[in-house]
């Protein structure tokens, strides 16, 4: 039997929070957990962006309980008013005794402004309990709110050889049916999926997200150096979701106007010949999309790789060996001369999926 500590009523509100990602926007996933006497009187989770945060639902269900009991929260309560009123405010005004708080909140509008407003007002504050798993939830937040950067996850199926198709092409299907479904839960915790031209040319993609209860869409992201998306592409047409384009200057006038009429957002991301990957990633954080799922092809893994723009690896392995010398890979390019520089993942989570495994991890970037 578990000891009730906590630690134990953290992981409530830990598992409150994660019930949410992907529908919080640019906001961070956060639960809370409000305990009197022994007793859970009220639960919360931060829903969407714009709308009360996860200890406002709390409080509100515990209503006259809250008074001398201790809410657990998953991060740091904010001190600032913005498109809600800052929770700190609302604990002190419920007359709680205690807050425990996972992780500080590394948003410069708050970082320990909240903590230290709620011990001014007699309330006693513990931080750290379960601090590295409320970092690792909200990783895609922490991310964006410190550089303005999507957080950036690579999600790629393949053959134990490492082929993400035939060498004709053929990828329909290399993981198994449970795995491609987890691939779309995936999609409804990002903001925005990106792809690059070349699949949408081959394979006429929706990029939307298909589960049994209806998901959120994210942005569908195309990298298309020279705008050569077929007009026939199904993203231009089904209205399912918000298409945006990255381009260069090499792009006619004339196709960026025609896309442009039809809904089509055209992001310019250098002069060319091909997308500055970078500075696109920059211009979508602009915009608010605060994470990126990239299931393009392998040159634009490669690509990305090779940059240091990739946050996380997701790998579906099948059981299946297909050759082909001309057959695309997971990742296309240049590569290392020494073993010793080849990128590491760390923190690996390996994960079997009927006959398919998944292995996840963090790329290591050097200081430098």
């Amino acid at each position: 039997m578990e000891i009730i500590n906590d630690e134990y009523y953290m992981k409530l509100a830990l598992d409150m929070a994660n019930r949410s990602q992907g529908q919080t926007g640019v906001n961070p996933v956060v639960g809370a957990v409000v305990v009197r006497d022994g007793e859970v009187v009220g639960l919360g989770s931060h829903l969407k962006r714009g709308t009360p945060h996860a200890e406002v639902h709390a409080l509100n269900m515990a209503g006259e309980a809250a008074k001398g009991g201790t809410v657990y929260v998953t991060l740091e309560p904010c001190s600032h008013y913005g498109a809600t009123p800052p929770c700190s405010e609302g604990l002190i005004k419920a007359g709680v005794s205690r807050v425990v708080v996972a992780c500080e909140d590394p948003n410069p509008q708050v970082a320990g402004r909240g903590i230290e407003l709620l011990r001014r007002n007699g309330i006693e504050v513990q931080v750290g309990v379960l601090r590295d798993e409320a970092i690792k939830l909200n990783r895609k937040f922490i991310k964006y709110i410190t550089t303005k950067l999507p957080y950036v996850t690579i999600k790629t199926a393949s053959t134990l050889d490492g082929k993400i198709a035939s060498r004709s092409g053929d990828s329909k299907w290399i993981s198994n049916e449970v795995a491609r479904e987890r691939v779309h839960t995936m999609r409804h915790r990002h903001n925005g999926i990106m792809v690059g031209v070349e699949t949408v040319i081959a394979d006429n993609p929706s990029l939307t997200t298909r589960l049994t209860v209806p998901g959120i869409s994210p942005i569908r992201i195309v990298v298309d150096s020279k705008l050569r998306i077929p007009d026939e592409a199904t993203m231009l047409h089904d209205g399912a979701a918000q298409t945006v384009l990255l381009t260069t200057a090499q792009a006619s006038e004339e196709r960026r106007d025609s896309l442009t009429k039809r809904g089509v957002q055209i992001i310019v991301c250098g002069e060319g010949p091909q997308v500055d990957l970078r500075l696109g990633l920059e211009k979508l954080g602009e915009i608010g999309v605060s994470s990126v799922l990239v299931e393009g092809g392998g040159r634009l893994n490669g690509s990305l790789l090779q940059e240091k723009l990739v946050d996380e690896v997701i790998l579906f392995l099948a059981p299946k060996l297909i050759g082909g010398l001309n057959a695309p890979g997971s990742f296309v390019f240049d590569g290392f001369e020494l073993m010793k520089d080849a990128v590491a993942l760390s923190d690996l989570t390996v994960e079997q999926i009927g006959d398919n495994v998944c292995i996840a991890g963090y790329p290591v970037w050097d200081a430098n």
